[in-house]
């Protein structure tokens, strides 16, 4: 069965063309049946990845990626005419996991779109898990669980956990970090991992796992081997 890519996209001229492209490259492609109803179309059609236009009728991208945020962990790739840091910044605050600048290159954008997918339903396949507390961390399903609750993860939190998990008790640079989550991708640089990872360390607070993850000045993030929770 092929993925499903929602486009919240209101220019017309791309809808039609990214839209047809993408189909050509074996996806389904939808776009907002009702601009206000955005968040509530993701929730009920369950895409596979959302392609998110900054500038949008009633509601920016931003608004709606927080919205989505509050029931999925649903890969975000955000479109944006303004190329600039603040906005890239911006945008991983609010939870996307890429950025493209208009205008783009349909190839690209294909790249950054099989990437995105590849990390977010591929990577770390199987059972293996990981104790953290009183938790298991499950990268196949970017999930933590325990006996009475379960925490999601986006596909760069988990892959971040992971990392940090599979060098517990060492140091791990984060250019080391970024190398192994984006693959030097260039969207990405020491501010967006700094992003990711606050969002990351917010999460595993809200379950009882505050400064799991230590920052080590000038060389980058370490778990120690025993965790309490």
């Amino acid at each position: 069965m092929s993925q499903t890519i929602y486009l919240a996209e209101d220019d017309p001229t791309i809808v039609n063309v990214v839209k047809k492209q993408l189909v050509q490259w074996g996806y389904q492609a939808t776009s907002p049946g009702d601009f206000q109803k955005i968040a509530q179309e993701v929730q009920e059609s369950v895409p596979d990845l959302v392609i998110m236009d900054i500038a949008l009728p009633y509601y920016n991208g931003f608004y709606w990626t927080q919205e989505i945020r509050k029931f999925s962990e649903v890969p975000i790739i955000f479109l944006s005419s303004a190329d600039d840091q603040m906005n890239q910044v911006l945008a991983m605050n609010m939870g996307a996991d890429d950025f493209m600048a208009k205008p783009f290159d349909l190839t690209i954008l294909l790249a950054k779109i099989q990437a995105l997918l590849r990390r977010s339903y591929q990577y770390g396949a199987g059972a293996v898990s990981y104790p953290l507390g009183e938790f298991q961390f499950f990268p196949a399903e970017n999930q933590l669980k325990s006996q009475t609750s379960q925490l999601p993860l986006s596909p760069n939190e988990s892959r971040i956990l992971l990392t940090l998990l599979q060098s517990r008790g060492q140091i791990v640079a984060k250019e080391a970090i970024i190398e192994t989550l984006w693959q030097n991708e260039a969207f990405i640089d020491n501010n967006t991992l700094a992003v990711n990872m606050t969002r990351l360390r917010k999460k595993l607070a809200s379950v009882g796992l505050a400064d799991v993850i230590q920052t080590v000045k000038n060389k980058g993030y370490l778990i120690e081997n025993e965790v309490q929770s």
